[in-house]
């Protein structure tokens, strides 16, 4: 089996196991205990293991570093899930034939993904699982950004300031955001800060999609003012102080009536295994 082949199957099986010793490892992955253990010497100066007296263990998600901070996708999209659906359904009925859209990587705009179906757009979006979704499920052309995959929040961010989105114009963007308030949208993280400026940057409407749990998040970082924004919509739980405070701002506001989810909605499957860049696994050293 080859390096990185091996390398990823043996932080898989950790991941299944969570602890694993040499000579478990060598039946597993039919290598010599030598290979086994140059491996986890190799993994774990990467910190993508433990080491252990004998063997090898998962490194506990809390450790591993990531350089996001905001919540995970799949935590994300069970919450609210029935507000999110109507809300997205709403935006997806906001897009025209023929149309230029922007998606940002959200839990709101990704249930856009089932409304679009029918659509022929040309969507950019650094959400890689809306990508996957809108080319298995529909003919939209679809544009993702280079970058780095963070698979934990499901979003592409690439750290230069000259990528792919300064090219393309479009109509309208459908962003979903940390928090909302009078001082306008708010996020958790700068990474997402630096990436989701730029793609603001390209469109000419601003659609935010944000059910009423997000009047209530707070957010030491501002992403815009509410001056950028053309149109908020938001669910029937919205408080009427929350509404009138926005269109007082200049900005329409749009409540839809919660609907039903499917059951495959909010129950997304992960696995945690491979919370790392690939590109870690392909590092240019001599072959063992």
């Amino acid at each position: 089996m080859v390096n990185h082949k091996r390398r990823k199957r043996l932080l898989k099986l950790l991941a299944e196991h969570q602890t694993a010793s040499v000579p478990q490892l060598v039946e597993w992955l039919s290598a010599s205990p030598a290979t086994v253990r140059r491996d986890i010497s190799w993994l774990a100066a990467r910190n993508l293991l433990t080491r252990t007296r004998g063997g090898a263990a998962n490194l506990a998600q809390k450790k591993r570093n990531l350089t996001l901070t905001s919540e995970t996708f799949e935590h994300n999209i069970q919450c609210f899930a029935d507000r999110k659906r109507a809300i997205a359904r709403y935006a997806a009925g906001m897009c025209e034939e023929g149309e230029t859209i922007v998606i940002n990587g959200g839990t709101t705009t990704f249930m856009m993904a089932d409304f679009l179906v029918d659509k022929h757009l040309k969507i950019l979006t650094n959400s890689f699982l809306m990508a996957e979704r809108l080319l298995l499920s529909s003919e939209n052309e679809v544009i993702l950004p280079g970058g780095k995959v963070y698979r934990e929040q499901n979003v592409i961010l690439s750290p230069f300031d000259n990528d792919i989105t300064q090219h393309h114009y479009a109509a309208k963007m459908f962003m979903s955001v940390y928090g909302l308030s009078l001082l306008g949208l708010m996020e958790a993280d700068p990474l997402l800060i630096q990436a989701e400026k730029r793609l603001i940057g390209q469109a000419e409407e601003l659609i935010v999609l944000a059910d009423s749990s997000k009047f209530a998040k707070k957010a030491g970082l501002i992403l815009c003012g509410l001056d950028r924004v053309s149109c908020v919509i938001t669910d029937t739980y919205a408080s009427d102080a929350a509404v009138q405070l926005l269109e007082q701002s200049g900005v329409k506001v749009v409540t839809v009536q919660p609907e039903a989810v499917p059951t495959q909605v909010g129950s997304l499957q992960f696995s945690h295994g491979f919370d790392f860049p690939a590109s870690s696994l392909f590092h240019p050293e001599a072959a063992h």
